[in-house]
């Protein structure tokens, strides 16, 4: 969807007159790295962090237990009666099944809250994108492009006015 407003605002460009061309002030912004390197974007980064932190490392200790009851189960089932087997299969399964359900919930909730997240950051640039626009009277702002040169780049601009501008919701 993009490419086709890209390509409809690329179209409209050319079929300007070169003097009105020649007038056109035009922007481009990089959001890759926009929503890497601009505070907003880390808060949010750290933020996210903090809030899965205790669920992650419950997966990893229950990922470990898994580690050992296989290792143990292999090392140990050639001595082992079919029933004392079974049932150590069974609690692995068990433990196995458990561990895929709270990580796709993990993912799950994690992705939620990122999408969250980056859609107040991205709504924070779009506003500073404006600002910057009209006080410098652009024309056009693009965000996506194959080739962008530097000097038509105000990434810079964007990410300070993000860094001057008060945290919204900061914590």
């Amino acid at each position: 969807m993009k490419r086709i407003g890209f390509s409809w605002a690329l179209a409209a460009l050319l079929a300007l007159p070169l003097s009105a061309q020649a007038e056109m002030k035009i922007g481009f912004v990089n959001s890759d790295r926009l929503m890497k390197d601009a505070a907003p974007a880390v808060r949010a980064q750290k933020k996210l962090e903090k809030e899965f932190e205790k669920r992650e490392q419950d997966l990893q200790k229950l990922a470990k237990q898994m580690q050992g009851m296989q290792e143990a189960l292999e090392k140990n089932s050639v001595t082992m009666s079919d029933t004392e087997r079974r049932n150590a299969e069974r609690e692995f399964n068990d433990l196995n099944r458990d561990f895929q359900r709270k990580q796709r919930e993990f993912r799950e909730d994690l992705n939620q809250r990122r999408n969250e997240e980056l859609a107040a950051v991205i709504e924070r640039a779009n506003k500073a994108i404006k600002v910057i626009a009209e006080a410098e009277k652009y024309d056009i702002i693009f965000q996506d492009a194959v080739y962008a040169s530097p000097r038509i780049d105000i990434t810079d601009k964007v990410i300070k006015a993000l860094a001057d501008a008060p945290a919204a919701n900061a914590k």
